[in-house]
């Protein structure tokens, strides 16, 4: 049983942690600093703002904001206007305060965003909570997108669509009807990045993970690296060298004779990091056949947008939009009926285009059609008669698989175990769901005692925040901070039966 006292020191933790995970402008030398990507010593870190704003005017506030020697520093500099030309990379600048992941996550991230928004929210920490939101407002009318993260070399990918979400969450609270209408047309832009090519597959009416840029990832040259000094690619393609793959044709993303990884694998690569889920075997090994899936995950979280759409135009009265968005949303979900429920395993899972044909890799995925309420009670049923398959001591398994990548069995993430959580309540099935809740919260609460944090991910197979030594593809650490999961514990205490 978890105590009173436990709840209220995790409780505290949280608290604390908010401010130590705000960035603004007073915090501007922390904030550009950047630990993923290689650094001279004495070379100023570099600042970009957007061409759309009045250069003298933001650095006339940063000047303001910042001391001479902080200032010293930071290299202020407009974004050329060809961000695939960015050579020398660095912050892209936004104009209020924000939360971060924590530890090496030293940036604003897409769709770890709404589950810090719903901590914010539970937290009472109501002018920061509008301010994430507005910032990914800001990034849509001045980036053109939700990006990964705010840092020039993720120009070129968004993240999981959460925005709409988000949008409502705080419209809930703040009840603020103009600023609700202004959102609408950047709603609206964020959704048509994922509903036209090349997000979209014509053949299907799903759309697809496809990030923009070429070639490997910096930040994973750099600051994914084993103990002997590899770096992800190079342990990739020690892979590919010594073991028989058959989940795809190994020859369209690796050069056995010259030793290279093709242009498509690094296609693939960048679109796994816009997934949100890094590396898996969800889409083959090192989930680099992406780019040829219909992920369920996705067309789950762009269904909720239409009817997230649908609903604030039914605020505003207008039926007409009401219903078009609505009939968007049932179109959608009759694709994913189609497309994406197997009723042979009765599992959701992922549609390969090419083949034609859903891929036998049970996923916590599954479990977003429940949290966005496009399942049927008949359906739902079908998924939760396999919940044993992800049930663990520790909450929920990520998959059914051990494949030495982080987003696979035995670990367990924050805002997934949430969205199970939730999609199970959805349907009534609140044993369910409040047991595996009740599982991470003691996992999560038991490894705060001993090690005094909360951190990014677990192992829900031994209960354990130690998981370095099991990862061998991607980043081995476990971050402290941590934000999603402080939102999301936040959320899950809130909604226990």
């Amino acid at each position: 049983m978890i105590t009173t006292s436990q709840i209220q020191a995790v409780r505290a933790y949280i608290k604390k942690t908010w401010k130590t995970l705000t960035r603004s402008h007073t915090h501007l030398l922390q904030s550009v600093k950047d630990t993923k990507l290689e650094h001279q010593k004495d070379i100023p870190w570099i600042l970009y703002i957007s061409l759309q704003e009045d250069y003298e005017t933001v650095k006339s506030v940063l000047e303001r904001s910042l001391s001479p020697q902080d200032l010293q520093q930071i290299d202020i500099r407009n974004l050329p206007s060809e961000v695939e030309a960015t050579r020398e990379h660095g912050l892209l600048y936004l104009p209020g305060p924000y939360v971060v992941p924590g530890g090496r996550f030293n940036e604003m991230y897409g769709w770890d965003s709404y589950f810090i928004l719903l901590g914010l929210l539970r937290d009472e920490e109501w002018e920061l909570a509008q301010s994430q939101v507005d910032q990914l407002l800001y990034q849509m009318d001045h980036y053109g997108t939700i990006l990964n993260a705010n840092r020039t070399y993720m120009l070129s990918r968004s993240q999981p669509p959460v925005l709409s979400m988000m949008v409502v969450a705080l419209f809930q609270h703040t009840q603020d009807e103009a600023w609700l209408r202004k959102t609408v047309p950047l709603l609206e832009q964020f959704y048509y990045y994922w509903v036209v090519p090349p997000h979209l597959n014509a053949a299907t009416g799903l759309s697809r993970y496809y990030a923009l840029g070429e070639g490997p990832a910096p930040e994973v040259l750099y600051s994914e690296r084993d103990e002997q000094g590899r770096s992800h690619y190079e342990r990739v393609k020690q892979y590919y060298q010594t073991f028989e793959i058959d989940d795809y044709d190994v020859s369209l993303f690796y050069d056995r004779e010259k030793d290279e990884l093709t242009d498509l694998f690094y296609k693939g690569d960048r679109s796994m990091r816009e997934s949100g889920f890094d590396i898996t075997n969800r889409f083959g090994p090192f989930s680099v056949d992406i780019i040829h899936y219909a992920p369920i995950c996705l067309n789950s979280l762009l269904y909720q947008v239409e009817q997230d759409i649908a609903q604030i135009h039914d605020i505003f009265g207008s039926k007409e939009l009401v219903q078009q968005w609505s009939d968007r949303a049932a179109k959608r979900r009759e694709y994913i009926d189609k497309y994406l429920w197997d009723e042979a395993q009765g599992l959701y899972l992922d549609y390969h285009f090419d083949g034609g044909d859903r891929r036998p890799y049970e996923f916590v995925t599954t479990f977003y059609p429940l949290w966005t309420g496009l399942a049927s009670p008949e359906q739902a049923q079908r998924v939760v008669k396999n919940l044993d398959l992800f049930e663990a001591p520790g909450g929920i398994f990520t998959s059914t698989r051990v494949t030495g990548s982080q987003w696979d069995a035995p670990f367990g993430w924050a805002p997934l175990t949430l969205i199970a959580v939730q999609g199970l309540h959805r349907y009534g099935y609140h044993t369910e769901g409040d047991r595996i809740a009740r599982k991470f919260l003691a996992m999560a609460i038991k490894e705060f005692e001993q090690h005094g944090t909360l951190v990014e991910k677990y192992d829900v197979e031994r209960c354990s925040a130690q998981v370095s030594d099991e990862i061998c593809f991607g980043y081995s650490s476990n971050e402290i901070g941590f934000g999603w999961t402080n939102g999301t514990i936040l959320e899950l205490l809130a909604q226990l039966h």
